[in-house]
């Protein structure tokens, strides 16, 4: 069995298996190795070994990250497991008796879970949610105690602990789900869709303000246009808006991302010209095949700083610009990104700054690096 990726794990394990095996179907979320998936589906069996039972039917998994939904699929197959990895967190959830997932950063993306799970799963569910001790605040509690009528936290174990939510409150009849939200920006002209972990949630940060400030000088020929990473689709929206002849591509690693972006596109008129994708690459793109790529890079993974992501999304920009085409990037003005996008692009301008950010437009050299990926399923729409 792939290893547990830390205490979270461990303890989140320990904490499902106590009660033994629920009578109903069993929902893992956002388990970004399959370890837990895997773990909780060995537990019940019996087993040890790496074959399916039966009693494995009823186990599902939903990610809402393209990468890790892929890592868990593959872990799960590869051991022969039997195990529904559901494309709607709705679906996954539904009648469970037990649903298990490490704690989200955002209070937002757990309110969406915490009202999905008590909406869909059954009257006697168990929600684990499991954390590191450092990250976890009692905003959350006061989340989940919003949907169920029983909150508690188990007891810490190496630094980390689970909190414990029972005896799911329904909504109202006729209610409908909390989640997409909106909110209008008239300074912008723009009405933003967002799922409960899509970064910014209905605001506009102060990043995506800045780069949407320049988006008039895109390139009035461009055709296809590539917001990658698109987060709520205000710079796919706003660059379908600027180029109104152009194919928008929104990729992004997150369903709820590419569910939001959908939402927001179809909200300001331009949902027939942004089409989404859930993508962790470009890799469905042929090199040279686009004119613009527009990007906002995650300088954090979960909790941790982390440039991993960006540089990995600098180089595969670079892939599928044709010669000439250009790069817009806005990203903390602390990061050293400007030699590496000239390094891995071509020709770099600081096309305008602030105290927090630099937004830089990189033009695609005649050479210039080749990449592979794998492509990924799309995300299915809840909505």
């Amino acid at each position: 069995m792939n290893a547990p990726e830390d205490a979270v794990d461990r303890i989140l394990l320990a904490e499902a298996v106590e009660g033994g095996r629920p009578s109903g179907p069993v929902a893992t979320v956002d388990d970004p190795t399959g370890f837990l998936t895997l773990a909780l589906a060995r537990a019940w069996a019996g087993s040890t070994g790496s074959g399916a039972t039966p009693d494995e039917e009823d186990l599902r998994a939903y990610a809402d990250s393209a990468a890790e939904d892929r890592a868990a699929t593959d872990a799960t197959t590869a051991a022969g497991a039997v195990v529904e990895h559901a494309t709607t967190l709705a679906g996954a959830v539904a009648d469970a008796e037990l649903v298990v997932l490490r704690l989200p950063k955002s209070l937002a993306a757990l309110d969406e879970i915490a009202a999905t799970v008590a909406a869909a799963a059954s009257p006697t569910v168990r929600l684990l949610a499991g954390g590191r001790v450092k990250h976890m605040t009692r905003g959350m509690n006061d989340v989940l105690a919003r949907h169920f009528g029983s909150v508690r936290a188990s007891l810490g174990v190496q630094k980390s602990r689970v909190l414990v939510a029972e005896r799911p409150v329904r909504p109202a009849p006729g209610r409908g789900p909390d989640y997409p939200r909106s909110e209008r920006h008239e300074d912008l002209g723009l009405t933003v869709w967002a799922h409960g972990s899509a970064f910014a949630g209905t605001g506009v940060d102060l990043g995506t303000r800045l780069l949407l400030s320049q988006l008039d000088r895109l390139p009035a020929g461009a055709t296809t246009v590539v917001d990658l990473g698109c987060g709520t689709g205000l710079l796919a929206t706003a660059a379908a808006r600027q180029l109104p002849e152009a194919t928008v591509w929104a990729t992004d690693d997150s369903r709820a991302a590419v569910w939001s972006t959908t939402a927001t596109a179809r909200a300001n008129g331009v949902g027939d010209q942004v089409r989404t994708r859930w993508w962790d690459s470009l890799a469905d793109l042929g090199p040279a095949s686009v004119d613009v790529v527009v990007c906002n890079p995650p300088f954090h993974r979960g909790t941790a700083k982390d440039s991993g992501a960006a540089l990995a999304m600098f180089a595969d920009a670079a892939r599928v610009l044709r010669p000439g085409g250009e790069l817009w990037v806005v990203f903390n003005s602390h990061l050293p990104y400007l030699p590496v996008l000239r390094r891995v692009v071509g020709s770099t301008i600081v096309a305008t700054q602030d105290p927090h950010y630099l937004v830089t437009r990189s033009t695609r050299g005649r050479t210039g690096p080749r990449g592979d990926g794998r492509p990924t399923s799309a995300a299915s729409d809840p909505s």
